[in-house]
């Protein structure tokens, strides 16, 4: 009965199976979206530090207002580009949380049924090596020379 009740759940754990492997997939593309914010932010933070090292290289020669006006301006855009950025990442990491506990609540369940699966197995097991030794004990009961004295 117990082994019956195993195979049934065989379809039940499949389709759980899927929905973790699809969860994984998940959590892996979320972590490549999060990844390639990371590096774009970087990109432009390094970019901005450039910049303004470039600053202070023309602020050693002397600089006229409309550079001046333009560095500013520009640099106002690339705050503004890197505040962005910055946001998408944040928004990336919730979705990478998100996903994750997606996975780990899938994952869960799947680990669980295969336990149940499993307990079932045992239960089978059992039933029948209980059925086996009561029928190796009655044929030694009914062998010669047993049960006379």
């Amino acid at each position: 009965m117990s082994g019956t009740r195993a195979a049934r759940l065989a379809p039940v754990v499949e389709m759980a199976a899927r929905a973790e492997r699809e969860a994984a997939r998940m959590l892996g593309r979320c972590q490549g979206q999060v990844t390639q914010a990371e590096m774009k932010l970087g990109e432009l933070e390094r970019y901005r530090g450039d910049y303004q090292q470039q600053w202070i290289e023309e602020g050693k020669r002397g600089v006229s207002g409309q550079w001046l006006m333009n560095y500013q301006r520009f640099l106002s855009q690339l705050e503004s580009a890197i505040g962005q950025q910055a946001q998408s990442v944040k928004w990336h990491r919730d979705n990478l949380d998100k996903a994750r506990a997606a996975w780990q609540q899938r994952h869960a369940r799947l680990e669980g049924l295969r336990k149940l699966v499993q307990r079932y197995l045992d239960e089978a097991r059992a039933i029948e090596d209980k059925r086996e030794q009561k029928l190796l004990d009655e044929l030694v009961q009914r062998m010669p020379g047993r049960g006379e004295g």
